[in-house]
């Protein structure tokens, strides 16, 4: 699964970014995200499975879940990342990449082993989806939409892509014009 959404993001990429994969997902490193711009273990809060890139900042972050979809889980894999600012690695002569002003992150879970009508499980991801919404940005943090996705909605991964990666501005003018709607 991880290599076949590292794909779906590869080819739906528009021009004036990059991908950047992890091994799982069709790459050739790990991901580690770090706090600071030292880098260390000490620093280094977690890895994650697919970064895109423009400008050379980070623009949307990726993570993937195939076993385990408990909330617990979920949150732990957002709150780590949103806790972060810089991706290093050596393939990037170790110089730190930071987070652009506004990242989106993108969390897929598989559904593979779930019976839909036995499970509220999609009604608990809408939810803590929502939750989640409403708690960022965190502060200092450069997260600010969270989007969170099944393996279900595969097909529609491409256009979400292309959305997400419309100019920052753009986001941040329809994120500030709904905000205002709800006046």
């Amino acid at each position: 699964m991880h290599e076949t959404i590292g794909d779906i993001f590869q080819d739906a990429l528009p021009p004036r970014h990059s991908l950047i994969r992890d091994k799982a997902c069709g790459g050739d490193q790990r991901l580690p995200l770090f706090y600071t711009v030292e880098k260390s273990r000490a620093t280094e809060y977690c890895n994650v499975d697919l970064l895109i890139l423009k400008n050379n900042k980070i623009r949307i972050v990726v993570e993937i879940e195939e076993s385990n979809v408990k909330p617990t889980q979920i949150c732990g894999k957002f709150l780590t990342s949103a806790l972060t600012n810089y991706y290093i690695h050596n393939s990037k002569n170790n110089e730190p990449i930071e987070m652009g002003d506004s990242v989106i992150f993108i969390q897929i879970v598989d559904t593979s082993k779930l019976v839909r009508d036995k499970t509220s499980k999609f009604k608990q991801w809408k939810a803590l989806e929502e939750s989640i919404n409403k708690i960022i940005p965190l502060k200092n943090s450069k997260i600010t939409l969270y989007k969170l996705l099944n393996t279900n909605h595969l097909d529609d991964l491409t256009s979400l892509i292309k959305e997400m990666t419309r100019s920052t501005k753009n986001r941040e003018k329809e994120r500030l014009a709904g905000d205002l709607s709800t006046l």
